[in-house]
């Protein structure tokens, strides 16, 4: 593929930022199509689809953001000299073609566009039915700002594709797909996975969980555990999962509190045996399958456990692989808890909703990765180029 210079990805995305400010009707009429066209049966999707004024602002930002990050293509990693003259360098370069089939979120046709153009890479876009309007608008949004500069609208493609064509797309896809990202939950993760043909990395499924150590502030518990489960639903990064040590002081009071907490916010809380016992009419946990369940609703568990081993072979055993904190004044049990839970990000005293690459210094994102390779956490600007070996030489042989 054709190294772009770097001034010139800068200015395809300068003029994608006046096009999103000259065309904010536009984009908003289409949005509110596809917002007429949706069932309100699900609300954490309805929240994702919506765009507005500030939604576009923040996409904006999101293409400045990147704009002012440094080109991670052709960067030197490292460098070795051999006895015999070789020269060998080891620099960045860019995946080739990109791959991401996501839900609901228009925002995303933006920040995975602009993320993968600026590494140097072509990107497929398949958004789901329910945004369509929303994310053809956009595309088109993109060829407009790639056509001013003299480029060709491939770097940038949508996928219109129902479920079989997105099948058959995945097994006899008409380039190589050098990376395929689902962004979504598990029944879209497990389809990529059985019917792709190039490398997947997964990301999107949460299901996180709290662990309230026997040594935790419990105020401060209380607050966190509210703003990780009830401040945005339909994010990633929401708590769904609440573990107890039986061991906290005042153990039954705390509990019956913390339940009731949720029930006025709005949350419909399940309980494992031990807290059903304790708590009169609680909604017992019938099927063991919902540890292991993301809602994306105002629901959660809420269960017990005696020690800290117990809470992380709980959550080894249950989670998505995405994000867990521990509430606990006790460095030693947090440092354990962090080091043994596996989890893109583990966290002591604080909420699971700062899993976000604007939060860590990422900037925008591709997506939350829970894979392992070949990299894990916020997919930003630099996570989207791979590696290559130059060597230079002047007739060795070995």
């Amino acid at each position: 593929m054709k190294l772009l210079s770097t001034e010139i990805k800068n200015n395809v995305l300068q003029c994608m930022e006046r096009i999103l400010d000259e065309n904010r009707k536009a984009i908003l009429d289409a949005n509110k199509k596809d917002l007429d066209l949706f069932n309100l049966e699900d609300q954490a999707m309805y929240d994702r689809l919506i765009v507005t004024d500030a939604k576009i602002d923040g996409m904006i930002t999101s293409i400045k953001e990147v704009r002012s990050q440094e080109d991670p293509v052709s960067k030197t990693i490292s460098t070795k000299s051999l006895e015999n003259g070789l020269e060998i360098n080891n620099r960045t370069a860019p995946f080739g073609t990109i791959m991401i089939i996501y839900e609901s979120r228009p925002d995303v046709t933006i920040e995975a566009a602009v993320l993968a153009f600026k590494a140097n890479n072509k990107i497929f876009l398949k958004g789901g039915k329910e945004a369509l309007h929303s994310n053809t608008i956009l595309t088109e949004l993109w060829h407009q700002a790639l056509e001013e500069n003299g480029l060709s609208k491939n770097y940038i493609q949508q996928l219109v594709l129902n479920r079989e064509e997105t099948q058959m797309f995945l097994k006899n896809p008409p380039e190589k797909l050098d990376l395929i990202v689902p962004r979504g939950g598990e029944r879209l993760i497990n389809f990529v996975k059985q019917n792709a043909t190039g490398a997947v990395l997964v990301s999107g499924r949460g299901n996180n969980f709290l662990y309230v150590d026997e040594n935790a502030d419990w105020e401060k518990s209380v607050k966190v555990i509210l703003n990780a489960k009830t401040a945005k639903i339909s994010a990633c990064n929401a708590l769904d999962k609440i573990l107890i040590s039986s061991k906290i002081e005042n153990y039954t009071e705390k509990l019956k509190d913390l339940y009731k907490l949720l029930q006025v916010n709005g949350v419909e809380t399940l309980v494992d045996n031990d807290v059903n016992i304790l708590i009169e009419g609680s909604n017992l946990i019938k099927d063991a399958s919902v540890w292991k369940e993301e809602f994306l609703a105002m629901k959660c568990c809420l269960g017990a456990v005696d020690s800290l081993d117990e809470a992380i072979e709980k959550i080894n055993m249950n989670s998505g692989g995405h994000s867990a904190t521990i509430m606990t004044s006790n460095k030693e049990s947090a440092m354990q808890f962090m080091e043994e839970v596996d989890c893109a990000a583990v966290y002591q005293n604080a909420s699971t909703r700062f899993t976000d690459g604007g939060q860590m210094g990422v900037g925008a994102e591709l997506a939350i990765s829970t894979d392992k390779l070949h990299h894990r956490g916020p997919l930003g600007l630099k996570q989207l180029v791979t590696n290559k070996y130059y060597v230079f030489g002047d007739g060795q042989i070995r």
